[in-house]
C-alpha cells in the first residue's frame, strides 16, 4: 500500500533588529553618559552636596530624552530633533517646490525635488546589448539600475511552487551580500488603476473589418466594462553601485560604473527568472522618466500610455519632476496630487507564511494609487559575521541583568543563537525596510488612504507609522531611484545608533 505524502505550509520569520549593547534598553550611548555622569555626581558629592545635586538634575535632564521611547521606539530626543529640523525647513522655504519656465530651477526645466533634483539620468548597454539607464546621485556617487518585472502572482498556484520561488528569492538577496559594490536593493509594488489604453490599442490593432457582427459588439462590450475597476501593477527592482574610489584610484565615473552595471546585470536578470518575478529587464532612460512623472503627476497616467502607442513620449530627466510640490507635517501635495507615506517600524514578529504582505501589495480600491517599497542594505560575508556575533553577545548582556521577563530574554538569546548558526551555514545578512505611499487626488480622501493602510498593516504583522517631517523625502525614496536615505542624514549611520 502506498503511504501519502503530507504537506504542511511552510512557515517564515526570525526577522531580527539588533540589540543594543546598553543598560537595561537603552542605547550605548546614553550608557556612556549615565556611567559618566554618575561618576562625576559621585565627586562632586566630595565638594558640596548642592553641587551633586545640581549634578544630578543636569543628568537626568539630558538621560531622560535618550531613555523615553513611544511604542515605535523612538526616543525623545530623536522626536525633539525632527521637529527641529522641521522648523528649520519651513523657516527656509525647503517645503516648497517650483519648477517650470516660472519657477526657481533654472532654464524652465521641472528636475525632480528635493534629494533627487541633482541626479543625472543617462544610458547604455548591458552584456546582451539591452540599453539601460543609470541614474546617478552625485551626492553619495551612486549609481542605479532598475529591471521592470512581470510578477506572475501567487493565483492558481500550488504551495510547493510558491515555496520554490520565495527559496529562490531569498538565494537571490543572499548573494547580493557578495555583488561587487553593490550597496543597496529595492523591489517597489505598484498599483493603479487601468485606464484601459492598452486594452483599447491591442483591439483596435487586432480588429478586421470583416469580423462577425456579434464579435465586434463583444468587443465594445468589454472595451466598455473590463476599464472599470481594474488595477495596473507593476514591479520594478531597483540595485544601487557605489562608485566610491578604491584603494589607489580616483572615483569612478558615470562611464566606468555604466560598463561595471552592464557586466553584472545579465546574470541578476537570469538570477529571477526562478523567483516568480517572470521576464525581467533593464529599463530604458525613456521607462523611467515616464515612471517617475507619472508618479508625481498621475494625471498623466492616460497620456504617457497613449503617447507610447504613438512612437514614445520623448521625455527626459529635466521633464521628469512635478511642475509644484508642498510639503506638510504629515502629507506630501505633488502637482494634482495628495501623498502620505508610512514606514515600518517593526517587522512581522513569530512565524509568518509567504502570503504575509499580499493584502499589502494587492490593489485597494479605498487608494487611487498605492506603492509598497522594499528596501535592502545587504552586509557583506564579513560585517554579517560581525553583525551576528555582536547581537548574540547583546542578547545575552541583556539577559543577565534582570530575572524579570527570563523567558522573553531566553527567546531572544534563541533567536540570535540560530541567526549566528544560519549566517555561519553560509546564509547572506540583510537589513530591510518598508514604505508604504498612499496617492490619491484630493485632500478629502487622504483621511480614508490613511484608514485604509491602518488596517492593511496590522494584516500584514507589521507596525507603520507616517514619516513625519519628512514625506518628500520618503515619497522619493519609494520611487525607483536608488536613494539610500541613512547616507542623507545629517548625522552618520554610527552615531544615530549610538544615540
Amino acid at each position: 500500500m502506498a503511504g501519502s505524502e503530507t504537506h504542511h505550509p511552510r512557515t517564515y520569520g526570525n526577522f531580527r533588529k539588533p540589540r543594543t549593547s546598553g543598560l537595561r534598553g537603552l542605547s550605548l550611548g546614553a550608557t556612556m553618559l549615565l556611567f559618566a555622569g554618575l561618576v562625576a555626581v559621585v565627586l562632586a558629592t566630595l565638594i558640596s552636596i548642592w553641587v551633586a545635586l545640581i549634578l544630578a538634575v543636569g543628568l537626568g535632564v539630558l538621560t531622560v530624552p535618550l531613555a523615553v521611547k513611544d511604542r515605535h521606539g523612538r526616543t525623545l530626543m530623536q522626536r525633539s530633533a525632527v521637529r527641529l529640523a522641521w522648523w528649520r525647513t519651513t523657516s527656509s522655504g525647503g517645503h516648497l517646490y517650483r519648477s517650470g519656465p516660472l519657477g526657481r530651477s533654472g532654464h524652465g526645466r521641472c528636475r525632480l525635488p528635493g534629494l533627487a533634483a541633482e541626479s543625472l539620468l543617462t544610458e547604455a548597454q548591458d552584456g546582451y546589448g539591452r540599453p539601460f539607464a543609470v541614474i546617478t546621485i552625485p551626492a553619495t556617487g551612486h549609481h542605479t539600475a532598475v529591471i521592470s518585472c512581470d510578477a506572475d502572482g501567487a493565483a492558481l498556484v500550488d504551495e510547493q511552487q510558491v515555496d520554490t520561488w520565495v527559496a529562490h528569492w531569498g538565494q537571490w538577496l543572499s548573494t547580493l551580500g557578495s555583488e561587487p559594490d553593490l550597496v543597496a536593493a529595492s523591489v517597489t509594488v505598484e498599483t493603479a488603476p487601468d485606464s484601459g489604453v492598452r486594452l483599447q490599442q491591442e483591439i483596435t490593432a487586432n480588429a478586421v473589418p470583416d469580423a462577425p457582427p456579434l464579435a465586434r459588439a463583444m468587443l465594445r462590450e468589454v472595451l466598455s466594462a473590463y476599464p472599470a475597476g481594474s488595477a495596473q501593477i507593476t514591479t520594478r527592482i531597483a540595485l544601487t553601485y557605489s562608485g566610491a574610489a578604491r584603494s589607489g584610484a580616483p572615483r569612478r565615473s558615470i562611464e566606468d560604473m555604466a560598463l561595471h552595471i552592464g557586466t553584472r546585470l545579465p546574470g541578476l536578470t537570469a538570477g529571477l527568472a526562478m523567483t516568480g518575478a517572470g521576464t525581467a529587464v533593464p529599463m530604458t532612460a525613456t521607462e523611467i522618466a515616464e515612471a517617475v512623472r507619472v508618479a508625481y503627476d498621475p494625471t498623466v497616467a492616460s497620456l504617457v500610455e497613449e503617447a507610447r502607442a504613438t512612437g514614445g513620449t520623448g521625455l527626459t530627466w529635466d521633464q521628469a519632476g512635478p511642475m509644484a510640490a508642498q510639503e506638510t507635517w504629515g502629507q506630501y501635495r505633488h502637482d494634482g496630487a495628495f501623498s502620505i507615506t508610512w514606514a515600518m517600524t517593526e517587522a512581522p514578529q513569530g512565524e509568518v507564511f509567504s502570503n504575509v504582505l499580499t493584502g499589502l501589495v494587492q490593489p485597494n480600491r479605498d487608494i487611487a494609487r498605492k506603492r509598497v517599497t522594499l528596501l535592502y542594505r545587504p552586509h557583506t560575508r564579513a560585517e554579517g559575521a560581525r553583525v551576528v556575533q555582536q547581537d548574540y553577545k547583546n542578547a545575552l548582556f541583556n539577559a543577565q541583568q534582570s530575572q524579570i521577563g527570563q523567558a522573553r530574554d531566553d527567546a531572544e538569546v534563541a533567536a540570535a543563537r540560530r541567526t549566528t548558526e544560519e549566517q555561519a551555514q553560509g546564509h547572506g545578512v540583510i537589513r530591510f525596510g518598508l514604505l508604504i505611499t498612499a496617492t490619491v487626488s484630493s485632500a478629502d480622501e487622504l483621511t480614508k488612504a490613511a484608514a485604509t493602510v491602518d488596517n492593511l498593516a496590522p494584516a500584514a504583522r507589521i507596525a507603520v507609522r507616517p514619516v513625519y517631517g519628512s514625506q518628500a523625502a520618503a515619497f522619493a525614496a519609494a520611487l525607483p531611484l536608488g536613494l539610500v536615505l541613512p547616507l542623507h542624514t545629517a548625522l552618520p549611520q554610527t552615531v544615530r545608533d549610538a544615540l
